[in-house]
């Protein structure tokens, strides 16, 4: 793979093997910028055995100041429950019909919200929206009778995390334009979520290597003690 101009300045720059958080914040935003809005993201290693139930890493947390992207919601479900997201500001509502056009192939949305009554019609297309991350799910609450709430919990900044097949959780922070305390904020919200989510069977050193990164810089180690 080619290496850029960019990115080997960018590398070059990055003169310690480890930063503590804020600090490592301010070596990301000196970084060369990009002509976009660069994504960061924290990435974690946990200790942790994903493929043992009793070590499952999984939840949700709502960033303080957002993702800094504009989510389109889907809302599935009937009746006053429909109503409700049409309300609350869900971007598109509907039911069977809806589901159907999923199994068309559209996907033109990053949040998909059902009610429980609603989780057979969705079974149909959980091939579908699971590899996606897409597939409602009530421990995301993304499963719920208060479509209104999680219409609004989307829409302010919730992110999911969960473990990969290697034991590791990637979630969004914000954008490079939000700037340092922002993104300290939303760094600090997301690792308190994954230390309350630490499963009682995890020994040893649970939060292992923490890096930052924005979309095209590289990755920066992070000292955090856990």
């Amino acid at each position: 793979m080619r290496v850029t101009k960019k990115q080997v300045k960018a590398n070059e720059m990055l003169t310690q093997k480890a930063y503590d958080i804020e600090s490592g914040l301010d070596a990301l935003l000196a970084l060369p910028k990009a002509k976009f809005d660069e994504t960061v993201e924290l990435h974690v290693k946990l200790g942790v055995d994903g493929k043992n139930a009793d070590q499952q890493v999984r939840g949700v947390c709502i960033l303080p100041h957002g993702t800094g992207k504009s989510l389109k919601v889907l809302v599935i479900a009937k009746g006053d429950k429909a109503d409700e997201a049409v309300k609350a500001g869900a971007d598109y509502v509907g039911a069977e019909e809806i589901v159907a056009k999923i199994q068309g192939g559209w996907l033109d949305f990053d949040v998909a919200i059902t009610t429980p009554d609603m989780m057979g019609v969705v079974g149909r297309v959980a091939r579908v929206l699971g590899p996606k991350g897409l597939m409602p799910n009530p421990k995301s609450g993304t499963v719920t009778m208060d479509v209104a709430k999680a219409i609004n919990d989307a829409k302010a900044g919730k992110v999911e995390y969960r473990l990969d097949k290697s034991n590791n959780v990637h979630v969004i922070l914000g954008k490079v334009s939000f700037g340092k305390e922002k993104l300290l904020d939303n760094f600090n919200t997301v690792i308190e979520a994954l230390i309350k989510a630490k499963p009682a069977a995890a020994k040893g050193q649970y939060l292992r290597n923490v890096a930052i990164a924005s979309t095209m810089g590289p990755g920066i180690k992070i000292t955090y003690n856990m």
